[in-house]
């Protein structure tokens, strides 16, 4: 089920028996397909669903995914993912997705941050969104300024700070 009401898009699900590792929590990958799933709404919201995207010939494609575990969650948890738009180009959107079990909103159970970048099928090539699907997308970005994004911007390291390291 997915809502197009403030903040952003809102996407619910449940934790499925098969996506319950051997500690009896959702196996890692998993969380990144329920994320997979709520962008898929947000295509829906501005305006790229199924039909939209064979009929433009265009879709959207993950060019960087992070990822947060916060806390565990297990089989039969009823999930919401809140997508918000942090910012966006005429080829691009980075949003950030927080996932809730059930509608309690308050504890965070993971976070995503993930930049898209619409593309031309045809090619594949990158390509400037439609104006309208653009419009949609600024809508989104307007309906989440304000809203904050707790594990966006990270980058990963052993210490904050940490210089890298090579061999």
């Amino acid at each position: 089920m997915t809502e197009t009401t403030a903040p952003g898009v809102v996407y619910r699900d449940q934790v499925r028996a098969e996506w319950v590792d051997y500690n009896g929590h959702l196996r890692d990958a998993f969380y990144m397909l329920i994320y997979s799933f709520a962008t898929d709404a947000l295509l829906d919201a501005i305006g790229l669903d199924a039909a939209q995207r064979e009929a433009r010939g265009r879709s959207m494609y993950t060019l960087e995914a992070h990822l947060n575990y916060v806390r565990e969650i297990k089989a039969g948890t009823p999930v919401c993912v809140e997508v918000s738009v942090l910012e966006h180009d005429a080829k691009r959107v980075r949003v950030y997705l927080e996932m809730f079990a059930g509608d309690e909103r308050e504890t965070i159970v993971s976070a995503s941050e993930q930049v898209l970048l619409h593309v031309d099928r045809a090619g594949p090539r990158a390509a400037p969104f439609d104006a309208d699907v653009l419009a949609r997308v600024a809508a989104l970005r307007g309906e989440s300024v304000g809203r904050v994004a707790r594990y966006a911007g990270r980058s990963i390291s052993l210490a904050p700070g940490a210089a890298a390291v090579s061999s």
